[in-house]
């Protein structure tokens, strides 16, 4: 059985249908609104994000870049005292001719040199 169904098209189920036209394209626009909205908050949002995954990026380097100089500081502080010890060590000029004869191969007169190179001063 097929049963024919027949609206009543009459004032009334006329203006019940504009109306519903008209609230359905109110919350479209509503809709369409608060769309617009949420973009707008995504990027306030998004934007300091950003420049905040850039500051600690940036940090993360300059941080990275401070252990090696300080590192550097270190043995730059090693060579200094190095350089010091050897200085005032070779004002003592039985040091000095002992270090000129090991490291540049001076030599006395008749006096043959062999090179041991684990015992050469750095």
């Amino acid at each position: 059985m097929s049963r024919n169904i027949v609206q009543i098209n009459n004032r009334f189920i006329q203006d019940e249908n504009q109306r519903r036209r008209y609230l359905d394209e109110e919350r479209r626009k509503r809709n369409r609104f608060m769309g617009w909205v949420l973009i707008l908050v995504m990027l306030l949002f998004i934007l300091p994000a950003y420049n905040l995954y850039q500051s600690y990026e940036t940090l993360l380097n300059r941080r990275a870049q401070y252990a090696q100089l300080q590192k550097k500081y270190e043995k730059l502080g090693e060579d200094k005292e190095y350089q010091s010890d050897i200085a005032t060590k070779l004002k003592d000029d039985s040091y000095a001719a002992k270090y000129a004869r090991a490291k540049y191969s001076f030599s006395k007169e008749g006096e043959y040199i062999y090179t041991t190179p684990d015992l050469l001063p750095q």
